[in-house]
């Protein structure tokens, strides 16, 4: 296999014995970024010359004994809503694409902590939500330029999957490092609610945001996990319960395992291909000593108009300063989603909070009856650009693009991701397995299963 398509830990377990070396690795992937994102349009910013430093150090430290851990020496690159004190951070936008924090974020700080090597800031959607500013950079899915590389971690799921970095760091309101993870044929965590610090993150939508990783394995993808998870001081809605040892954790198996399937809401109006997918990844967890639960999932009729109307209120509140007042400089887009919150009724609030509620409570029932849920990312097959960017006019309403998606930013619900085979357009299709409240370890231990004794995570676009 390709250096630049080895796995974090299979790269990790090479830096640290000596067999490959940071700052040849690092060299490899900053003229790999060079030869090939012009075409991708990943990254918006790289930062090679602290790269390499960060790489010599790293060598250094590891030739002196001293290893970090897995992540030590490792070239990662983090989506352009987390501070960095050493780059502009514009979260997508073309008002901020000058804007230089005084702080870093406390993910980007942990990372640095681990001893990762960051690359650069990675391109995003306008502000996080659906569409690219007409004036910023719109990545391209290395698996099939024309077709979308989801929203709104875009850049993060370009850069891993094609090779330009060994992980990434994205975020999620309804869907969106499910979304990337999904189409670009990756493997993805969204954590608990309140699982990884936001501190130093631009906001979407406060209560719905989530921040995680991105990688090309569930084992890749936990030790990210490991480093940002837990408490911090500079965000109280950061949790206390401790992040355990999720790479520790990964073995043991899935026998007895209970997995709930609702065969309604996973397969009607799905594509066939994707149902198809659904349907043997099941059959895996089956020979694997996993039992499948017929359950049946809360109410979700409501929840799309409700989670749109939070989001929007709360997205007001992440633009106050700038918009109206400078609404000129919005895309279209976000600017439409913009006016929909700003138009919201209190009633309309206060009654999409009362179905979140209710929901979260049917959630946390079903998992009182099976361990997990699995579920598609999206029912239809990878869209075209073109078809997604009729979509992202909505104002918010993304309809079946986010029946998978949005509920569990809801209800706050850990949700893994990994891939499950290929659609008939040869796009990558992927799945979710979701779980109740902290259960990121069993999640991990699952899917890491489920990849052991399949490949798809070990197929690349041909790039």
């Amino acid at each position: 296999m390709s250096l630049h398509y080895t796995s974090l830990l299979d790269l990790s377990a090479k830096l640290k014995s000596g067999a490959a070396s940071p700052v040849e690795v690092t060299k490899a992937i900053l003229g790999r970024i060079d030869a090939i994102d012009s075409t991708y349009l990943s990254y918006t910013t790289v930062t090679a010359e602290r790269a390499m430093a960060q790489a010599q150090a790293a060598e250094a430290e590891i030739a002196a004994g001293f290893w970090r851990g897995p992540l030590h020496g490792v070239p990662i690159a983090v989506k352009d809503l987390c501070d960095t004190t050493y780059a502009p951070t514009a979260a997508g936008m073309f008002i901020h694409k000058d804007r230089m924090p005084s702080v870093n974020a406390t993910a980007v700080d942990r990372l640095e902590a681990a001893g990762a090597i960051m690359l650069g800031k990675l391109t995003m959607t306008e502000g996080a939500f659906g569409a690219h500013h007409p004036k910023m950079p719109k990545p391209k899915n290395p698996w099939h330029l024309g077709y979308w590389t989801g929203a709104s971690s875009s850049g993060s799921g370009a850069a891993t999957a094609a090779g330009l970095c060994y992980g990434s760091l994205g975020s999620d309101t309804g869907g969106s490092i499910r979304l990337p993870t999904g189409a670009c044929g990756l493997s993805g965590i969204k954590g608990t609610w309140g699982r990884v610090s936001r501190f130093g993150v631009c906001d979407l939508a406060e209560s719905l945001d989530h921040l995680g990783p991105m990688a090309r394995t569930m084992a890749d993808t936990a030790a990210l996990l490991q480093v940002i998870a837990g408490a911090d001081p500079n965000d109280l809605t950061a949790s206390t319960v401790p992040a355990p040892d999720y790479l520790a954790l990964l073995g043991g198996g899935i026998r007895g395992l209970k997995i709930g399937l609702d065969e309604a809401y996973v397969f009607e109006g799905t594509d066939p291909d994707v149902a198809a997918a659904i349907r043997s990844a099941l059959k895996v967890f089956v020979s694997l000593g996993a039992i499948i639960v017929p359950v049946k999932v809360p109410d979700m009729s409501e929840l799309g108009t409700a989670w749109t109307a939070l989001c929007a209120v709360e997205t007001t509140l992440a633009h106050d300063a700038t918009y109206p007042s400078r609404a000129s400089e919005y895309g279209p887009e976000i600017a439409g989603f913009l006016d929909r919150g700003l138009a919201l009724t209190a009633k309309e609030v206060g009654d999409s909070q009362i179905v979140r509620d209710i929901f979260k409570g049917g959630m946390s029932a079903l998992f009182g009856q099976v361990d997990l849920l699995i579920a598609p990312v999206i029912p239809n097959k990878v869209p075209t650009v073109e078809v997604w960017d009729e979509i992202a006019k909505s104002k918010g309403d993304f309809g079946n693009y986010i029946k998978f998606t949005a509920p569990f930013n809801f209800s706050g619900n850990p949700t893994a991701i990994m891939q499950g085979g290929f659609d008939s357009d040869g796009l990558p299709i992927g799945f979710q397995l979701i779980g109740p409240n902290w259960s990121e370890a069993l999640l991990f231990r699952a899917g890491h299963t489920f990849q052991m004794v399949t490949d798809w995570h070990t197929k690349h676009p041909p790039v």
